[in-house]
C-alpha cells in the first residue's frame, strides 16, 4: 500500500449534510462518486490542521481513509483503508485499500498519544490492549487493567502475540516510524492502522487526530464537537499573544549520553513556543524532527536565552541543585542563573496521556510563563517555572 494519492479537502457542508468530492486521481479511486451526502454535517470528518490523514465520502455508503507522513509533502509511505458500515457488501473497493468494518468496537493502542484520544472522547471501553503503563494516570483505564478488561501486550519491539491473539481486537493502532516490531504483528491477521498524530508539526494538527479515532469508532459528532472547543480556545489564546512587543527566547532539552537532543525549527514544539509569544532558539532551522547537538553548539546559541524548557521523569522534586548535579555547565546558562527553567515532571503529571488533546491548556501554561500579565488567573497544569 505504497501508492500516492491526491490530497483534497473532501467534505463541504450543505444544509443537511456534507458532500465528499472525488480525488483528482481517478484511477486510484475508481468507482467513487462525488455526491454522497451524510445524514448530518456534524458526522462529516474534514481535517483542517492535520496533514496526516484525509477522508473521502462516497455515494455507495463507505468512505476512504488515506494516511501519510505529515512531515513529508511528497513521497514516503502511504496507507489506504475503506471504512464500511457493518453489513454493507463491497465488491468494488479501490486497488490497494484494506477494508475495515465500522464502527470499530475493540482496539489496541501502542502509544499514550493514541490512548489520549480515547480518554478525551470518554470511550475507553473500546481500548482492550495497551503497551507500557509507566506514565499511566487515568483512573478509569487503571480500573480496566485491574479488572482484566484491558490487557498489557508488551512494549514496542517485544509484543506478546499470544495475548494479542487472545484479545482479538478489531484493529491495532500503530506508529510505523518508531521503534516498531510490527512485522511480527502482521502474522496475527489483525488490521494494523497507523496513527501518525505524533508526527504532526502543529499543536492543533496533533489534537485533530481525535477526529481520526472518532471516525473509526463511530463517534464523529463527539470528536468534532470536542475539537471545535479545543480550536476555539487555542485561537483565542494566539490572538492574545499576536501583539506582544517583546518575545523572549527559549531553548529546550538536556544532555543525554553526551548529546543534546532538541527539535528543529519547523517542529510541533517550535510552533507552540511561537503561538505562546516566544521565539525558539532554533526557529530558523528547517527540520521538523529531532536534532542532535553537542553542548558547545547549544551553549553558543542559548547561553543568553531567557527560558529553558525541560521535561523529564525525575523521582522526587526536581530542583536547580538537581539540574546542576547532572552537569555543572548547566549553571552557566542565563536561564539557570535567573531561575527561568520551565519544567514538567512526567512522573507527576499526565504529560503524554493528556497533553496531546489539550494544546490549549499547554499553550496557556506557556503564556503564563512568558507573558503572565495576559493570563493572571491561569493555574498551570503541565508547565510552570521551576521554583527551587
Amino acid at each position: 500500500m505504497k501508492h500516492i494519492i491526491g490530497w483534497v479537502c473532501l467534505c463541504i457542508p450543505f444544509l443537511f449534510g456534507c458532500t465528499g468530492k472525488k480525488s483528482s486521481n481517478a484511477d486510484d479511486k475508481a468507482n467513487v462518486n462525488s455526491t454522497f451526502t451524510a445524514a448530518d454535517t456534524n458526522t462529516c470528518i474534514a481535517p483542517k490542521y492535520a496533514k496526516g490523514f484525509q477522508v473521502t465520502y462516497t455515494e455507495k455508503g463507505y468512505c476512504l481513509l488515506d494516511i501519510r507522513d505529515p512531515q513529508k509533502e511528497e513521497g514516503g509511505e502511504s496507507y489506504h483503508f475503506v471504512l464500511k458500515p457493518k453489513g454493507l457488501k463491497i465488491t468494488d473497493a479501490p486497488q490497494g485499500y484494506t477494508v475495515i468494518e465500522t464502527p470499530v468496537k475493540s482496539t489496541i493502542c501502542m502509544t499514550s498519544l493514541q490512548l489520549s484520544n480515547f480518554i478525551k472522547l470518554g470511550e475507553l471501553d473500546a481500548v482492550v490492549g495497551i503497551t507500557s503503563t509507566r506514565h499511566l494516570f487515568n483512573a478509569d483505564m487503571q480500573k480496566r487493567l485491574d479488572e482484566g478488561k484491558t490487557h498489557k501486550i508488551g512494549i514496542e519491539g517485544n509484543f506478546d502475540n499470544e495475548i494479542i491473539m487472545g484479545i482479538n481486537p478489531d484493529i491495532i493502532l500503530i506508529s510505523p516510524f518508531k521503534r516498531g516490531g510490527y512485522d511480527a504483528l502482521t502474522e496475527v491477521g489483525i488490521p494494523l492502522i497507523p496513527h501518525l498524530g505524533y508526527k504532526e508539526m502543529t499543536p492543533l494538527g496533533q489534537a485533530e487526530w481525535i477526529k481520526f479515532v472518532g471516525l473509526l469508532i463511530g463517534k464523529e459528532e463527539k470528536a468534532n464537537r470536542i475539537f471545535a472547543d479545543i480550536e476555539k480556545r487555542y485561537l483565542e489564546l494566539t490572538k492574545l499573544t499576536s501583539q506582544v512587543k517583546k518575545r523572549p527566547v527559549v531553548f529546550s532539552g538536556e544532555l543525554r549520553g553526551g548529546n543534546w537532543y532538541a527539535v528543529g525549527g519547523k517542529s510541533f514544539l517550535a510552533q507552540l513556543f511561537k503561538d505562546a509569544g516566544a521565539d525558539y532558539f532554533l526557529k530558523d532551522d528547517t527540520r521538523s524532527g529531532g536534532v542532535s547537538l553537542d553542548f558547545e553548539t547549544v551553549y553558543s546559541q542559548a547561553a543568553y536565552a531567557d527560558y529553558w524548557r525541560i521535561v523529564n521523569s525525575y523521582k522526587g522534586d526536581f530542583s536547580y541543585q538537581a539540574l546542576q548535579a547532572e552537569d555543572i555547565r548547566y549553571a552557566d546558562f542565563q536561564a539557570f542563573k535567573k531561575k527561568q527553567v520551565i519544567y514538567c515532571n512526567m512522573s507527576q503529571k499526565p504529560f503524554y496521556e493528556s497533553m496531546p488533546v489539550e494544546p490549549e491548556v499547554v499553550l496557556a501554561d506557556l503564556i503564563t510563563v512568558f507573558h503572565p500579565q495576559l493570563l493572571p488567573d491561569h493555574t498551570p497544569r503541565y508547565y510552570e517555572l521551576l521554583k527551587q
